[in-house]
């Protein structure tokens, strides 16, 4: 392996027990990008699976001891598998050296210049954002992403600079293993309570991650967290998207057909008529955090506005499917009802005349049972909302759990539970029949499951509407 990563870099064969996941993928292209030999399992084949394995990573999808290979140097799994698994259980039984994810990040992170953002909501974005400002600028950096950078497409790349960009995941405690130099919290909000119990144990790890800053690190806080005031380090700097009372925040707002103008305001330092070509407000806001990074690096203005104006965005985070008079498909991540809200309010907000249909798979037994009523009351935003079975990920059904729990919390008229394999037809025979042709709609596909799955049938019936 290439300094400055040091602990890893004789290794030759590297196995992944859940390879699919996108931070796990990430880690992967880092390996096989130093030419080590990489191989994986994971349960079914994805997008981002079949792009890792074109560039000629091994993945199985069956869980079989027979197919694992036995001589490897190091065994990376993610905490989303079960302790049970078949593979894992013969790794550890068998003495190999078995990590998590976030043991490998911190072994090659521990020599770098570490920039961190963690948050339950935007970190995504503001990771990628922040890592394409360092490369489209040439201040470069390595770039480990929770999405896909639409500018590069890919979660991974690597650069001669001793600086690492890094999603700093909450779940499973995998952040407080990181040492940030810059550390971003961008959200405290309940989530995850399967691992944590309550919301303030939740909002303490955060803190704790905050204290994992260097000396002499910064700290950058959305203004106005609760509890934000217990994160600390030797420097800090608060955002907001207008509150004048942060240290940077935007001003002059101007919306243009689905983009956004608007001026960063900074203690010593405006930067004017930065152009983001995103949807949705909280995207602004993840923006003006990435910028406030950018510019405490010594980033120039003028590189930084080239930079924001050319971002494309992240795969699934508001993105853009198709986008014209008639017709706006939106494409999001959103899994958690803040999440939610921001994404319908967004697009509302941007396309206000247009009906706003949601296709929501909820995500986790668990996260549907606790947030049901907050799920329920921000798909009442919508005009019609179409809910999916709860994707389980790694969990077991719960007894009395489902869609139709949160359905039936929900006052809006227009609203059912679909299998995710009729929803096809339903685009094709009731959405495209009733289309306005003369406001246009907008029909938004969400969650963390597998919905995205539907999205390139969904998109061939409704390209021609």
């Amino acid at each position: 392996m290439n300094a400055p990563f040091r602990g890893i870099e004789k290794l030759n064969e590297v196995y992944f027990i859940g390879i699919g996941g996108i931070g796990m993928s990430a880690i992967a292209r880092f390996f096989h990008a130093g030419e080590v030999k990489v191989s994986g399992f994971d349960k079914t084949p994805t997008v981002l699976t079949k792009e890792l394995e074109a560039s000629g990573i091994s993945i199985h999808y069956e869980a079989n001891v027979d197919l694992i290979p036995k001589n490897v140097d190091l065994v990376i799994y993610t905490p989303a598998i079960s302790a049970n698994h078949e593979e894992l259980v013969y790794y550890r039984e068998n003495d190999f050296n078995v990590v998590k994810r976030s043991d490998v990040l911190q072994i090659i992170t521990e020599s770098s210049f570490n920039i961190c953002i963690a948050g339950t909501h935007g970190k995504t974005t503001i990771t990628t954002m922040i890592s394409h400002l360092l490369r489209d600028s040439e201040f470069g950096c390595n770039a480990f992403l929770g999405g896909i950078a639409v500018n590069y497409g890919t979660n991974f790349w690597s650069s001669e600079k001793n600086v690492c960009v890094i999603e700093a995941d909450e779940y499973d405690r995998s952040f407080l293993k990181l040492s940030p130099d810059v550390a971003v919290v961008t959200a405290m909000d309940a989530d995850h309570l399967d691992i944590y119990g309550t919301a303030v144990a939740m909002e303490q790890a955060f803190i704790d991650f905050s204290k994992r800053v260097r000396p002499g690190g910064l700290v950058v806080k959305q203004f106005g967290l609760k509890r934000g005031m217990e994160l600390k380090g030797d420097n800090e700097l608060t955002y907001s998207l207008q509150n004048e009372s942060a240290d940077v925040y935007a001003a002059n707002i101007r919306m243009m057909n689905g983009s956004y103008e608007f001026d960063v305001v900074m203690e010593e330092n405006i930067i004017e008529q930065v152009k983001l070509n995103m949807g949705g407000m909280h995207n602004v806001e993840n923006a003006i955090a990435a910028i406030a990074v950018a510019s405490s690096l010594g980033i120039e203005n003028e590189k930084i506005k080239a930079a924001v104006e050319n971002f494309k965005g992240v795969k699934r985070r508001f993105e853009y499917v198709i986008k014209n008079e008639r017709l706006v498909f939106i494409d999001d991540y959103a899994h958690h009802p803040e999440e939610l809200r921001a994404l319908i309010n967004g697009a509302k907000t941007l396309f206000r005349q247009k009906k706003c249909t949601v296709i929501f798979q909820p995500h986790l037994y668990t996260r549907t049972r606790d947030l049901a009523n907050e799920f329920a009351e921000v798909l009442d935003l919508a005009d019609e909302v179409i809910l999916l079975p709860i994707y389980p990920a790694r969990e077991l059904p719960i007894e009395g759990i489902s869609s139709e729990m949160v359905l039936e919390k929900m006052s809006i008229g227009k609203k059912q539970v679909i299998e995710k394999e009729e929803i096809v037809n339903w685009v094709k025979n009731d959405f495209a029949r009733t289309l306005n042709k003369e406001f246009g709609e907008i029909i938004i596909t969400a969650g963390a499951g597998d919905i995205d799955m539907l999205i390139e049938s969904v998109k061939n019936e409704l390209k021609d509407l």
